[in-house]
């Protein structure tokens, strides 16, 4: 049996040294890298051979005898490397695909594209383009360079019958157009060595991976499920998901608060592993408290089958991790950078015998071998079962677990938690701003060469958008041709500027080159799915979610009477950007209690059209939830005045009648405000406290402890906020919500125009972006009420818009309303 795996992967697992260095240096996009080499090539001599395919067999000839290694070389193209899934295990760094016996015979199968050979010279070229002088290169990468440099030397040399070869470094510098090439002289024998070396040393990880992969898979096919019987609609569920687990499909699952989604998703998942079959399963979350709940499901499958091997690793963000805040990741600034890449192999062993690697695993590993515990958490993504995690490391641009699965060939099937949250977080994630207060900032800390393109940058700014300068919010249908070149001449000098040595980086400086190349790739996608806009400074709606707001001290820059805008790429279909993601995985499950109607979300995130929908019918009896639709009441921003004084009596009124725990969800933190102070004037016997905005994790801790058991009061929160999905108030906690408004985006001229664009695309443009968005978080609200079986509560939704039929037929069918 082969283990296939590519000769950049295999040297980046075996030859890493030294420090963990992640200081910025602005990496060539892959078309540059592209032009790079082959303006190399050009330079050569004729005769000069680029792109030369290389294969190498390196094995054991017999399993019982260690010391008859064999190794086998060839030149010319490869075979596919997924030729047969249950015969060839292909990899990255990241880990084996296939099954293989470790008690088997094991070749190890290297291939890779070498650079380029000069035969004039004798030479086999490695090839790195790059930004600035071959001097800042890391020393950690450089080992990798050479390793590739001499794996390559050695296939050459096999295949072509050589008995030494000089081997090359050649790195490439964008800006100067100039060369650094240094060179080794080898023989034939050493590049043999070097190359056996390499290959053992992968060897031993890969027959422990695979006895692994082996015993998890036979575990899978035993594992029990880890209740006594499943909750009313968790079979459906579970069953649901199996089934397209097993076949390679998507699936949207609607199902309600109370059956258990996580354990019902998680665990056929899980079971169809060997089946369809899977490499890796990713359990993606909107929030930390999703990934709670998936490791607490785990927790539960490991409890029924305490002798399965399955891995499993929570992702979380740096600034969670982080033991040295404030510091950089180099070696010399952060001790756990330091040398980061010789204490890693066995910090990665340590973390592959443990089956849970959680945020306090991970740091006790890494604190035990002396490493940073978030870039460890990053390497044992290519090494779990599991992985837990936010949906930005795998729908985000160059996310980690995306990246991973496409250069390992892996498997994959993908979980989405409350997946109605995609819509909104892919948006944000495919939309980018370029405040002009960035741009001022910038220039004041430019340094003097680097004024003359900034100031460029800000004439053809100017000149581009005047024509309709004053009026506002505007709309164009394309980045103005001089505005993209001055854009793209900014972005090249700020590039070139950050490549040479230099004391210290300006924060301002870099925060707009990073602004402005996120702007440009955005822009380079612009389509119907998207819109191009303005924005005068400090102005704009609160509502979206993308915008982003100059600080107090972020003054706009002016010249000739005129302000510069906010120059924004909003996504507002993000799916364009999701289907392949979709696509690229074996299956996907998105899951959620409110993922309905089905058309919206196959439409904006990008499913196939024929993608099923499973509505899973829930425990809940209609009579455990009291709903009253208050429809004499408008809560629309010009009757909001009005409104006040009879909600604040219904809730009065309410609360007598049976005291207990309440929330009251309204449209914004003013209405809030209005509301809670009304209540406290005319009723001040009722307790009551409200949510702040900007309300750290802390803060939010206070506000839901005081939603005691059988405890009275009246909390006051803003629908689609922190509280208003994702919080768990069983029992007496929580006995009823008012939500006192419709819950529909507000209109302003951003989202009018996100309006045009769905109706343009999907014909129904109001419903896209404001019944179904609002609706949505009503629901959800309310769902905090009942939240099993045993619970009774009463929810009140004001507004006269909810007696419509098109609004009704949204809210749940187990609504008696």
């Amino acid at each position: 049996m082969s283990y296939v795996i590519a000769v950049r992967a295999l040297c980046e697992f075996t030859a890493r040294r030294g420090d963990l260095d992640t200081r910025f240096t602005p990496a060539p996009s892959g078309q540059e890298g592209i032009a790079g080499h082959q303006a190399v090539v050009a330079g050569r001599p004729a005769g000069y051979e680029a792109e030369i395919a290389l294969e190498g067999v390196y094995g054991v000839a017999d399993a019982g005898d260690p010391g008859a290694e064999t190794a086998r070389v060839m030149a010319g193209t490869s075979e596919p490397a997924r030729a047969a899934h249950a015969m060839d295990a292909t990899t990255d760094a990241g880990g084996p695909n296939g099954k293989l016996p470790a008690d088997s015979q094991i070749l190890l199968r290297v291939r890779g594209r070498a650079d380029g050979y000069d035969p004039v010279k004798h030479r086999l070229e490695e090839i790195k383009t790059r930004r600035g002088s071959a001097d800042r290169v890391p020393d950690n990468q450089r080992a990798v360079h050479w390793a590739q440099a001499m794996v390559y030397g050695h296939l050459l040399c096999q295949a072509r019958g050589f008995d030494d070869i000089e081997i090359a470094l050649v790195y490439f510098d964008l800006g100067s157009q100039e060369e650094t090439v240094l060179t080794r002289a080898c023989t034939a024998v050493e590049l043999a060595a070097f190359f056996a070396d390499q290959c053992e040393r992968f060897l031993a990880w890969g027959r422990q991976e695979a006895a692994h992969r082996a015993a998890r898979d036979d575990a899978l096919r035993a594992m029990p499920f880890p209740q006594a019987a499943f909750r009313p609609g968790q079979r459906e569920l579970a069953a649901a998901i199996y089934r397209v687990a097993r076949d390679g499909r998507p699936l949207l699952a609607q199902a309600p608060t109370g059956i258990g989604k996580t354990l019902g998703s998680l665990f056929p998942m899980l079971k169809a592993m060997p089946a369809a079959p899977l490499d890796r399963v990713f359990f993606l979350c909107a929030k930390t408290a999703g990934r709670q709940a998936a490791l607490d499901a785990v927790g539960r499958v490991r409890a029924a089958a305490p002798l399965l091997p399955l891995r499993t690793l929570e992702l979380a963000a740096r600034e969670q991790s982080c033991v040295y805040p404030g510091r950089n990741c180099d070696g010399e600034d952060c001790p756990l950078a330091r040398g980061f890449y010789d204490r890693l192999p066995a910090a990665r062993a340590a973390a592959a015998a443990e089956p849970v690697l959680d945020r306090p695993a991970l740091g006790a590993i890494a604190a035990s071998h002396g490493i940073c515990p978030y870039y460890l958490g990053q390497e044992m993504a290519r090494w779990c079962d599991v992985v837990i995690g936010d949906y930005n490391y795998y729908y985000d641009y160059n996310a980690l677990l995306h990246g991973l699965m496409l250069g390992a060939q892996w498997r994959v099937g993908v979980l989405v938690d409350e997946a109605h949250n995609l819509v909104e977080r892919a948006r944000g994630m495919y939309s980018g701003q370029l405040p002009a207060a960035r741009l001022a900032l910038a220039r004041r800390a430019a340094p003097k060469a680097l004024r003359k393109p900034l100031d460029a940058l800000r004439r053809a700014w100017r000149a581009s958008l005047r024509d309709r300068a004053g009026e506002g919010y505007r709309v164009y249908e394309a980045l103005p041709a001089a505005l993209t070149t001055a854009l793209q001449r900014a972005a090249s000098a700020l590039a070139d500027h950050f490549a040479e040595p230099a004391s210290a980086i300006e924060d301002d400086l870099l925060a707009f080159y990073f602004d402005l190349l996120r702007f440009l790739r955005l822009a380079e996608d612009h389509g119907p799915h998207a819109i191009f806009d303005a924005m005068p400074a400090g102005r704009g709606p609160g509502e979206t979610p993308m915008e982003t707001f100059p600080r107090p001290d972020e003054r706009p820059t002016r010249g000739r009477g005129e302000t510069l805008d906010t120059l924004s790429v909003r996504n507002v279909i993000p799916a364009p950007y999701l289907a392949p993601r979709f696509a690229a995985a074996h299956a996907t499950v998105l899951f959620s209690a409110t993922l309905g109607p089905a058309h919206f979300y196959r439409d904006t995130l990008g499913l196939p059209a024929d993608c099923p929908w499973v509505d899973v019918p829930g425990p809940f009896q209609a009579d455990q939830l009291e709903i009253h639709l208050v429809d004499r009441v408008s809560t629309r921003y010009r009757d909001r005045e009005a409104s006040i004084a009879p909600i604040v009596a219904l809730m009065a009124r309410a609360y007598e009648r049976q005291a207990g725990n309440y929330l009251c969800f309204s449209s914004s933190f003013d209405y809030l405000a209005r509301l809670a102070d009304r209540l406290a004037l005319a009723h001040p016997d009722i307790p009551a406290w409200r949510q702040a905005s900007g309300m750290d994790p802390k803060a939010r801790g206070e506000f839901l402890a005081r939603f005691v058991a059988d405890g009275k009061g009246i909390g006051f929160a803003v629908l689609g906020g922190a509280f208003g999905e994702g919080v768990d108030l069983p029992g007496s906690r929580l006995i009823g919500a008012f939500i006192v408004t419709l819950g529909l985006p507000q209109m302003n001229p951003v989202n009018e125009e996100m309006m045009r664009r769905m109706q343009a695309r999907f014909g129904q443009g109001y419903d896209y972006t404001y019944l179904y968005p609002g609706l949505r978080k009503v629901v959800q609200a309310a769902g905090r009420v009942i939240r099993s079986e045993a619970d009774r509560g009463s929810v009140y939704l004001i507004d006269d818009r909810y007696r419509r039929k098109e609004v009704r037929r949204l809210l749940p069918a187990w609504w008696a309303v």
